[in-house]
């Protein structure tokens, strides 16, 4: 520590700059230590832990325990979840627990990362926050109570109704549009009270915090250095960033700090100021960062009355609790997100929608996997497990793709602004703990229907689940190696089915198979080869569809003319095509007798790939060089009709002569009656489309233009839970860019008539140009000659070939609005189909399967989540910090029994006259194929809170108090087994069926648990204190 003989004589000097007149009371600054750590962005998660990452908590917790002043939040988990288990010393992991009860130190979002906020599912979202949340509450017992989402690129208006949901008293966030922010800077507006949704709005309120212009870094105030990769070096010597405070630069420092300071003290309306210090990689020797600090501080406060500010350490928690102390009135935010993100009026943040669109495929394929393999291992453990599976085994494959699912939701990752060698890194720790679930379900079908291997295999056996809490009827195809095909059902009736030439594999056949599925249950098939066609033999089932080809039509100048129209019908639409063009012509659609005008085609979008000529497309930014240009120049077509369905197959050709096509459309029309049940399978056209490789500096739409006068009025979703209206803004400068939104599931544009709905597989980015039109960005491919962007390989050079999916509606306002959330979710929650070749002992005999009785929801509940999460807390607080002292040095086990149950209702209030009526369910009677329900909690939204016991502070609005929110998330409470569920609510609830013997006890967690050391802890037996 250096001298501080010097400082009468320099305070003296450094005053006179500061002999204005200060107000009574000085400006109190809350210094927040922080630590930006993207969790893959550069560079991998292993190299970021080696290089920088665990020195962070090494090292801030070493500090933190020198001087009780200092202070440091910690944000995202799955840094700190591997420093904890694989790094952290006993002696370090005691002292966290002292710092968390002290309140030095601070888990905030508390996630297993700090998510996207804008292609990222709502339902991904809870459960990285889920997992973060749940390993915090059962290592430590504390939950977290405030936000920091300042790196998310935009904010969505789900967000704040999610972490209000979760407990959190304050929300904090910074991406916003940047002209936005100056005006909110300008008129003190940066603090308000957000209601995110339009149903639940005050109930579901939170205070938010936008970080000013400064943003979440404090430059000039880093000491510690720059991170090295790949290691740190061995002597833990850095260059630092910043000069070391001295004698000789202190009026400086002091000089920077108190100008800073009131320069942003200006634009907020209290005299509290949060003053974030930190930023990406820092405080990896934290060390150099608090010796240093500590002394500007110190000298600050040694002269508060005359400088005019008082300069703490700070948490959220202590700042927050200042701010709310003031009992100020605040304006409120209602609804609407701040989408999309512009760092200028040339850096507009839409290009990311779309950027690594292989990955963002990969992301919800896992998600989808994981939702059904959490329901079928609940379904398999309860009412009574089979003696077959290790639960212990198969707890550890579910853990290992949760983790994988919710890592990808990190701002860099699904988003698909990392390099190559951390999409690398996402795409195989996604493939493996998808490959582990895969495992898992196999073995539960295994376990079900058990197989003999000694006999030649005859065909295939097919198990289907549905993991819906719906009975659904849809199409299911498989790829089989014959042509003639018999398919049977477990009662070995004969099932409707089609066989036809695989538009993707030659030599083989895509094989589409016609099944209704009660909710969270199975059907099971055999496949055969036969000797002949279903009218050959006169029976039901593989009937060999046929193809009929168009030759290609080069691209013409649309002029007036008759046209020669073929059409492709169902019981719900009509599609007509035109044979002069081989396009898509016009839609008639029977609910409303209206025929829509209908076109569609590929377009791109040019990139700039020289700075010196302009602004440039990245992996982030969306900057074209003018509007759409068509890139093909010939379309081929084929119709391949079948009993069952029909696909309609158009080729787009780069040239006229182009021997493989670039871009494809696959739309499928399902010819099943409305009155089987099958409205949601009838009144939907699927495609499926084939997108590159792309050519250098090109960004991939596909653009619809109809007859609907929308207006250039666009609807799209917040993250799949919200629709958010988007009106065509009229920039002076890069409005195309500026008006693309992310589609995380949803888009529709409308007349006073007819609405068109797109419903997506994956995230896109989406926008409506011209009216009646709407355009959806399916894929990139860039580079340019930007320096920082070459040195860490962030070009978003993708040479490959996506098969993105969309599912059309198009009908009046009521029938679309009741039918695109369950649509939606039968995209995203598709059943899953598990192959193993049959033999002749494997055969399905009628009634060997005993089917579970189905879970069933009524139409407007969706089951987000029927799951097992393994923790091992007790559901009572109290008891579970008892618990915690007990097994300080204990061997936690798993708790099987517990299963953790979320239901969401899917519609806004007013938005169907039957659909938006709130909804009682008798949890029991649902329940019931799992067996006798013995006791269910309400729990928060990520489990760790009673919700009889969860409150959320208050904060006064500038609005009347009618209809303000009360601290419980839920409109009315549970009654026994019985909760009435109202308008978008998410409720979650813990159910504890009544125990059989093969539960009794429980099984040691795949995640390690802390050593038993011997050593001293003086810390041991003291108080725990809850983080809230």
């Amino acid at each position: 520590m250096w001298s501080v003989c010097w400082l009468p004589v320099l305070t003296q000097l450094l005053l006179l700059r500061f002999l204005v007149a200060q107000p009574v009371s000085p400006i109190r600054v809350f210094v927040v230590p922080h630590s930006h750590m993207d969790v893959g962005w550069i560079y991998t998660v292993q190299e970021s832990l080696r290089a920088y990452a665990a020195n962070v908590y090494t090292t801030v917790v070493e500090q933190l325990m020198l001087q009780k002043q200092r202070r440091f939040i910690a944000v995202e988990q799955e840094y700190f979840r591997l420093w904890w288990d694989g790094i952290a010393s006993y002696r370090q992991k005691r002292q966290v627990r002292h710092l968390l009860a002290t309140r030095r130190l601070e888990f905030v979002i508390g996630g297993q990362v700090m998510h996207d906020e804008t292609v990222a599912h709502f339902d991904d979202q809870i459960l990285q926050l889920t997992e973060g949340h749940g390993f915090l509450y059962e290592t430590f017992g504390i939950r977290p109570r405030f936000s920091w989402q300042i790196d998310s690129f935009g904010a969505s208006a789900t967000t704040p109704t999610l972490f209000a949901l979760a407990g959190f008293h304050a929300h904090v966030i910074s991406r916003i549009d940047y002209a936005l922010k100056d005006t909110m800077q300008n008129s003190q507006g940066l603090q308000f009270v957000w209601r995110g949704s339009p149903t639940l709005s005050a109930q579901q309120e939170i205070f938010t915090h936008v970080l000013d212009q400064y943003n979440y870094c404090s430059e000039g105030f880093n000491w510690d250095g720059t991170a090295v990769f790949p290691n740190s070096p061995p002597d833990r010597v850095f260059h630092p960033k910043s000069v070391p405070i001295t004698w000789n630069n202190i009026n400086y420092y002091v000089s920077l700090l108190v100008d800073n300071v009131k320069e942003r003290a200006t634009w907020f309306r209290t005299p509290h100021l949060l003053w974030p210090w930190g930023c990406d990689k820092q405080f990896f020797n934290a060390s150099l960062q608090f010796s240093n600090m500590d002394p500007l501080l110190d000298f600050i406060n040694s002269n508060s009355s005359k400088l005019g500010i008082s300069v703490e350490y700070a948490t959220l928690a202590d700042y927050f609790e200042a701010v709310q102390a003031h009992n100020a009135s605040w304006r409120v935010h209602t609804h609407g997100d701040f989408l999309p993100y512009s760092s200028d009026p040339f850096q507009a943040w839409t290009g990311f929608y779309a950027s690594r669109s292989g990955l963002k495929a990969l992301a919800r394929r896992a998600s989808a996997l994981l939702y059904a393999g959490e329901s079928m291992f609940t379904r398999y453990m309860w009412p009574a497990p089979h003696q077959h599976l290790d639960p212990a085994w198969a707890l550890k494959q579910l853990q290992r793709l949760r983790w994988a699912v919710s890592e990808v939701q990190h701002h860099d990752a699904i988003t698909g602004t990392q390099s190559p060698k951390v999409r690398d890194m996402h795409e195989e720790n996604l493939s493996s703990g998808m490959q582990g679930v895969q495992e898992l379900m196999a073995s539960i079908v295994r376990d079900r229907t058990p197989a003999h291997s000694d006999q030649e295999p005859v065909g295939h056996s097919a198990v289907v689940y549905n993991p819906l809490a719906w009975t659904v009827t849809t199409i299911v195809t498989l790829t089989v190696g014959f042509s003639r095909v018999s398919v049977t059902d477990e009662s070995g009736q004969q099932v409707a089915a089609q066989i036809q030439e695989s538009k993707k594999t030659q030599s083989a056949y895509d094989l589409h198979v016609l099944t209704t599925i009660p909710g969270l249950s199975y059907r099971y098939y055999s496949i055969r080869s036969t000797e002949g066609t279903q009218e050959e033999t006169n029976q039901l089932g593989a009937s060999l569809a046929r193809t009929s080809n168009f030759g290609r039509k080069k691209k013409t100048p649309a002029r007036p003319r008759d046209r020669h129209l073929i059409h492709v019908e169902n019981d719900c639409y009509t599609v007509f095509l035109d044979r002069d063009t081989n396009l898509l012509h016009s839609i008639w659609e029977r609910g409303s007798n209206r025929t829509v005008q209908v076109t569609q085609e590929f377009m791109e979008y040019h990139a700039n790939a020289d700075l010196k000529y302009g602004f440039v497309s990245d992996n982030f930014v969306f900057m074209p060089i003018d509007s759409a240009k068509s890139p093909w120049n010939s379309v081929g077509m084929q119709i391949v009709a079948g009993k069952l369905m029909t696909e309609i197959r158009q080729y787009f050709y780069r040239k006229v002569g182009d021997r493989n096509h670039t871009y494809a459309i696959y739309s499928r029309l399902a010819h099943v009656p409305l009155a089987q049940g099958a409205e949601l399978l009838c009144r939907r056209i699927e495609q499926e489309y084939r997108v590159g490789p792309l050519e250098l500096n090109r960004e991939a739409i596909l653009r619809t233009s109809t007859s609907l006068h929308n207006k250039q009025v666009l609807h799209s979703d917040n993250n799949g839970y919200q629709m958010q209206r988007r009106v065509f803004q009229k920039y002076s400068s890069n409005g195309i860019a500026r008006n693309y939104y992310p589609m995380a599931q949803s888009a529709f544009i409308e007349d006073g008539r007819s609405r068109l709905v797109l419903l997506s597989k994956q995230a896109h980015g989406v926008s409506s140009q011209e009216n009646g039109q709407v355009e959806v960005m399916l894929h990139r491919r860039l580079w340019n000659n930007f320096d920082w962007a070459l040195d860490y390989d962030l070009t978003l050079n993708d040479t490959s070939t996506v098969y993105p999916v969309l599912w059309l509606l198009l009908g009046p306002q009521s029938l679309t609005t009741r039918l695109r959330q369950r649509c939606g979710l039968a995209l995203q929650r598709a059943p899953v189909v598990l192959l193993r070749e049959l033999n002749e002992s494997a055969q399905i005999f009628p009634g060997s399967q005993r089917q579970q009785e189905a879970v069933t929801l009524p139409p407007s509940l969706h089951l987000q989540i029927l799951s097992i999460p393994g923790w091992n807390y007790s559901s009572n607080h109290t008891e579970h910090l008892q618990d915690l002292q007990k097994r300080h040095r204990g061997k936690a086990k798993a708790d099987l029994r517990r299963v953790l149950l979320r239901l969401h209702h899917l519609y806004e209030e007013g938005e169907d006259p039957v659909l938006s009526q709130p909804v009682r369910v008798n949890l029991q009677a649902v329940l019931q194929g799992l067996g006798s329900v013995g006791a269910v909690e309400e729990r928060s939204l990520t489990g760790t809170w009673d919700g009889n016991t969860l409150h959320r502070w208050s904060w006064r609005t500038q609005e009347p108090p009618h209809h303000r929110g009360s601290s419980r998330s839920h409109s009315t409470p549970l009654q026994g087994t019985k909760v009435t569920i109202y308008p978008k609510e998410i409720r979650t609830f813990f159910i504890h069926f009544r125990s059989h013997e093969s539960l009794a006890d429980s099984v040691a967690p795949g995640r390690p648990q802390e050593s038993q050391k011997k050593e001293d802890d003086p810390e041991h037996g003291k108080a725990w204190r809850d983080g809230g």
